[in-house]
């Protein structure tokens, strides 16, 4: 080895030195989270997800009695819930130490497990707002939302509820977002909806070729941000047997299969490179997905993508919205109000959610 080699190899080993010392100085990402319904599990699984999380610090967003009475029925020790007021209070949280916001908004009482009042649907959505708002202000790096109630929202009377359909619909609309893709993830599946939160009668007309190549476009992200190579993507079918050639609906011809190509031109122009199917029958687009000969299933509708997941990976899938300026995870389940205030909620999702959220927030 010349004089010249050894000095660049001693350059780049220092370099190498240098990048690990670097790492190893950043602190654990901040990740906010908003609770979700305080008459449900939400505080519970925030709580239990948050105390058991290694390498992230959280931050809930709710009100701070209901959370320590959720605190309490997990068994997480009261000291290690500290309120936060600013971004430099955040920074001082000791590892196993959990933030409550300090301006999160206030509940007048107690909420009654099981049975969710106006004043809990206009909270849980105030909480969304505030949560999102500490990640766009840079006090967190990643989104995380509890299980909410789309009905107690709703019906609140809160400014902008009445239009409350779920979180990927309100966060596309604050946060200006010029496409937004609902996504699962889980260790045995990944899919995206071209559809979300639609009556059934309305999501023929709702898919079109725009609508198909964003849920694809950004599935190939997703799977690239999760270190999938060029991901083999496919796109199911709307009607059963891919439409039977016309027999059984058009859809497939005229319009998802359009929104194919479109997706391959566009990925075509800004990547990542993808490998992309369909229209697929969706029994058999999903049955490969999980034997692993595909990465990732493009669904046309809400429940073709949830009832696989469901069945693949309850307790553990997650549930992304892409296409947002933030990172945004949140749990795959609901409220369960059957079993608010037992203690018993599984917190398994809630602790995927929070991982993952962290780990996409990295990799932007």
């Amino acid at each position: 080895m010349t004089s010249g080699e050894r000095r660049s190899a001693a350059g780049s080993t220092a370099a190498r030195a240098a990048r690990a010392r670097s790492r190893r100085a950043e602190p654990p990402p901040v990740v906010a989270i908003s609770v979700g319904c305080p008459s449900g599990v939400g505080p519970e699984v925030a709580v239990a997800g948050a105390a058991s999380v290694a390498g992230v610090r959280c931050v809930l967003v709710g009100d701070e009695a209901t959370l320590r009475r959720a605190a309490r029925l997990v068994r997480v020790a009261a000291r290690r819930l500290v309120v936060v007021d600013g971004r430099a209070a955040v920074d001082r949280l000791a590892p196993g130490e959990i933030g409550l916001w300090a301006g999160s908004t206030r509940l007048s009482r107690p909420s009654a497990f099981g049975r969710p009042e106006a004043e809990d649907g206009a909270a849980q959505l105030a909480w969304i707002d505030e949560a999102t708002d500490l990640v766009r202000g840079g006090v967190a790096a990643a989104l995380v939302t509890g299980p909410a109630s789309k009905h107690a929202i709703a019906t609140s009377g809160a400014p902008g509820s009445a239009d409350f359909l779920g979180h990927t619909e309100h966060l596309g609309r604050r946060l200006r977002a010029r496409e937004v893709t609902m996504a699962f993830a889980s260790g045995k599946l990944v899919t995206a909806l071209v559809t979300t939160h639609l009556p059934l009668r309305d999501v023929p007309d709702a898919v079109s070729p725009r609508e198909v190549a964003r849920a694809a476009v950004w599935l190939a992200r997703l799977l690239a941000d999760l270190g999938r190579e060029a991901p083999r993507v496919a796109v199911a079918a709307l009607n059963p047997h891919a439409g039977e050639g016309g027999l059984l609906g058009d859809e497939e011809r005229a319009r998802i299969a359009p929104g194919i190509r479109l997706a391959a031109r566009r990925l075509a122009r800004s990547g990542p490179a993808a490998e992309l199917s369909g229209p697929v029958g969706a029994e058999t687009a999903f049955r490969l997905a999980a034997s692993g000969a595909l990465d990732g299933v493009v669904a046309m509708y809400h429940d073709q993508a949830t009832i696989p997941c469901k069945l693949l990976g309850f307790g553990e899938a997650v549930n992304v919205t892409l296409g947002l300026p933030i990172v945004r995870t949140s749990v795959d389940h609901g409220t369960a109000y059957d079993r608010a205030g037992t203690g018993g909620a599984d917190a398994r999702g809630m602790r995927e959610a929070i991982a993952l959220a962290a780990r996409l927030a990295a990799a932007r």
